[in-house]
C-alpha cells in the first residue's frame, strides 16, 4: 500500500466505504470507547479513501459511529485527523479493513470469502493473499470455493441456515445439483440432504477419492471434482471410476499370473476376505492371490493364502504308474479330543484373564465394537419418524462432538494400520484386529475408545440416559436451546402455561391462561428474545435441566418419570458422592 496522506476531515464528508467488509451490518454498539473518545478525541486516525463527493472510511468504523454520537450530543461536527488512501489502491483497502476487524472480532468464513474475492477481483493472487494475512493457501482457496455456490445458498449460509459440513460439501455439486438441493430445500414434502449424506448425495452414494486410483489420474477421461476441504479429489462418475479400475486391477492379475503365481482370485465388490478362513502358503507351495474390492474404491492384494477347504486336501503327489493319487493326510485329533484340548484351553485363558484387568479391558472394548458369538451389541440409531425431529439432532452441537471423537478414534486406529469401518458382524479375525490395536495404545487412548463406544451403545429415553446426565454433571443449555422445531412440537397449553410462569412471572401466566398456545409460545419467544423486556437466553424449561422435573404435577412425563426411578440411587448423601470421587481419582492415579 502506498504512504498515506495525514489529513483532518470534517465529520459530514465521512461515509462507511462499501469496501469496509462490514459495511452492511447494523449499527454497533460503540458504549464502551464512547466516554474515552468524549474525554480525549480520537488517538487514532481512521483510514479512509476518496470515494465521489466524500470519503469512504475503511478502518475505523466504530470510531466513525462514536463520533456521530458525539455530534449529536454537542450539536458540531467535529473534525476527524484521517490517512487517506490512494483511490487506486482498492485491494489494500479491503485487506485494511479485514485486518481491523479480524484483529478485534473473527470473521465468519462468508465475511472472508466477501473480502478475499473483492481482493482476488482486484488482481490479488492466493498466494498474495495468504501471504498478506498470515494464512496458508490452501485456507484462501478453500474460503474462494464458496464462489462456485449459487447466491441463493451463500445466502443460506451468511444466515447461518446451513452447517460447514454441508456448505463443504455444496461446493462439489454442479450447478444442476445446486438448483435442485435449493429445490428440496424449499419443499414442504421432501427434505434435502445435509451434512455427510449430502456429501453422498452429491457423488451419486459412492464417495470415491483419488487417492483410491491404480491408474494414472493424468490419463483418467472422466470428470474429478476438487475437494479443497480433503486431501484428495472425488471421482463425480464412480462407474466411470470402476471402469478405470477394473482395466488396472486385470493388468494386475495379468502381472500376478504372469510372475508365477498359482492363481488370482477377485471376490464380488463389498466381500471382506477373512484371513480366519484362509492358511499361508508361499508362491512356490501353490499361495494364490485373493483381491478385495470395497466400495470406497480401495483394492487390496492379499498374497500367499489358499482356502481351509484346499488346506485339508492333499497336495498334489507324484501319481504312481496306475495314476493313483496319495492317500489324505488324518487328522491328528478325533472330534472327541479337539473338543476337549479346546475347552481347557478356554478354561486356562478366562482364569489368565480374569486375573489381568488391563488385558481384559481392550478385550472388552474389542468386543463391544464387533460383536462375538455371545455378545451382541448394537450402536444406537435415531428412529424419529419426525424429520424435524431428526434434522434437529444431526445440525447439535452434540452430534458434532460425536463427530469429532469418531474422526479421533478412526485416526487412532488407523495410525496402526487398523481400518475403523464400523462391522458389528461378530467376525473373530476382526475382533482380534481390533483387541491388537488397543493393546498397542496406551491406556488413555483405550479409556477413549472405550467411552467412544459406550457412547454409540447408549440407550436412548431411559433411566440410563438421565443417569449419565447426572453423573456427569452435564450442562444441557449447552447443547441445546429453544428452537423452532421444540416449539412446533409442542402442544400441551398446561405446560405451557407452566413454562410462561417460569420464564416470566405466575401474574403473567395467570393473564394470559386463557389465551391460545400460538400466543403463549409467543410470549416465551419474546421473553428468551428480550422483546420489551430483558432478555433470557440461557432459560430452559424444566424437561431440560439436570435433574428433569415435570411441569404438571400429577401428569405423566418421560423424562422426570425415568429420573425418578433411580433417582435414590445417586442422591445419597454427601458421603457416598466422596467415596466414589476418591475412587476415580485413585484408579486415575493407577
Amino acid at each position: 500500500m502506498a504512504q498515506p496522506i495525514l489529513k483532518t476531515i470534517p465529520l459530514s464528508e465521512l461515509r462507511i466505504s462499501k469496501l469496509n467488509m462490514r459495511h452492511s451490518r447494523k449499527k454497533p454498539d460503540v458504549s464502551d470507547i464512547l466516554p474515552s473518545i468524549r474525554a480525549s478525541g480520537i488517538r487514532q486516525t481512521l483510514l479512509v479513501r476518496k470515494e465521489d463527493d466524500h470519503y469512504g472510511v475503511v478502518a475505523g468504523r466504530r470510531r466513525y459511529f462514536a463520533l456521530k454520537e458525539i455530534e449529536k450530543e454537542s450539536g458540531e461536527t467535529p473534525l476527524v485527523p484521517c490517512a487517506i488512501m490512494t483511490e487506486e489502491d482498492a485491494a489494500s483497502a479491503i485487506a485494511a479493513s479485514v485486518i481491523e476487524n479480524v484483529g478485534r472480532l473473527p470473521a465468519s468464513e462468508m465475511e472472508q470469502y466477501t473480502a478475499f474475492k473483492r481482493l482476488h477481483d482486484e488482481g490479488r493472487s492466493v498466494d498474495e493473499i495468504a501471504a498478506f494475512f498470515g494464512i496458508t493457501e490452501l485456507l484462501v482457496r478453500r474460503v474462494l470455493a464458496l464462489a462456485s455456490l449459487a447466491e441463493p445458498i451463500r445466502k443460506l449460509y451468511a444466515e447461518e441456515e446451513i452447517d460447514r459440513e454441508t456448505i463443504r460439501a455444496l461446493t462439489l455439486a454442479t450447478e444442476e445439483q445446486q438448483a435442485e438441493w435449493l429445490r428440496l430445500y424449499e419443499s414442504e414434502d421432501e427434505r434435502a440432504p445435509r451434512g455427510r449424506n449430502c456429501k453422498a448425495w452429491i457423488t451419486g452414494g459412492a464417495i470415491i477419492t483419488t487417492d483410491k486410483a491404480l491408474f494414472d489420474i493424468a490419463e483418467y477421461e472422466g470428470q474429478i471434482t476438487a475437494d479443497l476441504f480433503g486431501e484428495h479429489g472425488v471421482f463425480a462418475d464412480p462407474e466411470a471410476f470402476w471402469k478405470a479400475q477394473s482395466a488396472a486391477v486385470a493388468q494386475r492379475i495379468e502381472a500376478y499370473i504372469a510372475n508365477g503365481w498359482r492363481d488370482v482370485i477377485c471376490l464380488e465388490r463389498g466381500a471382506f476376505f477373512h484371513r480366519w478362513d484362509h492358511q499361508t502358503r508361499t508362491k512356490r507351495q501353490g499361495g494364490k492371490v485373493y483381491v478385495e474390492l470395497r466400495h470406497d474404491g480401495t483394492v487390496t492384494f492379499h498374497e500367499g493364502f489358499i482356502s481351509q477347504a484346499e488346506a485339508r486336501r492333499p497336495e498334489k503327489a507324484k501319481f504312481s504308474q496306475d495314476d493313483a493319487p496319495a492317500a489324505p493326510v488324518k487328522p491328528e485329533m478325533s472330534g472327541p479330543l479337539a473338543e476337549y484340548i479346546l475347552l481347557h484351553r478356554h478354561g486356562a485363558a478366562s482364569a489368565s484373564l480374569a486375573g489381568q484387568p488391563a488385558i481384559a479391558l481392550r478385550l472388552m472394548v474389542a468386543h463391544a465394537m464387533t460383536g462375538s458369538a455371545l455378545w451382541q451389541v448394537r450402536a444406537y440409531e435415531c428412529a424419529s419418524r419426525k424429520e424435524e425431529t431428526r434434522a434437529s439432532l444431526e445440525g447439535s452441537k452434540a452430534a458434532g462432538e460425536l463427530e469429532n471423537k469418531r474422526a479421533r478414534i478412526a485416526a487412532l486406529l488407523e495410525a496402526l494400520g487398523v481400518s475403523a469401518e464400523a462391522r458389528r458382524n461378530g467376525d473373530a479375525y476382526r475382533l482380534c484386529e481390533i483387541f491388537a490395536a488397543l493393546l498397542a495404545m496406551s491406556d488413555k487412548e483405550v479409556m477413549e475408545v472405550l467411552a467412544f463406544t459406550m457412547a454409540q451403545t447408549l440407550e436412548a429415553g431411559g433411566p440410563v440416559a438421565e443417569a449419565v446426565l447426572h453423573v456427569c454433571e452435564t450442562d444441557l443449555s449447552a447443547y441445546w436451546e429453544p428452537e423452532p422445531a421444540f416449539f412446533d412440537l409442542l402442544r400441551d397449553k398446561r405446560a405451557i402455561n407452566a413454562m410462561v410462569a417460569d420464564i416470566g412471572s405466575t401474574s403473567l401466566a395467570d393473564s394470559c391462561a386463557s389465551d391460545t398456545a400460538k400466543v403463549q409460545k409467543q410470549i416465551i419467544g419474546n421473553r428468551i428474545m428480550g422483546n420489551g423486556c430483558e432478555p433470557h437466553p440461557d432459560w430452559r424449561p424444566a424437561w431440560m435441566q439436570t435433574p428433569p422435573t415435570r411441569l404438571v404435577e400429577g401428569a405423566s412425563s418421560p423424562p422426570a418419570d425415568a429420573w425418578a426411578r433411580i433417582a435414590g440411587l445417586f442422591e445419597r448423601g454427601e458421603d457416598i458422592d466422596g467415596a466414589r470421587v476418591q475412587a476415580f481419582d485413585q484408579q486415575d492415579a493407577a
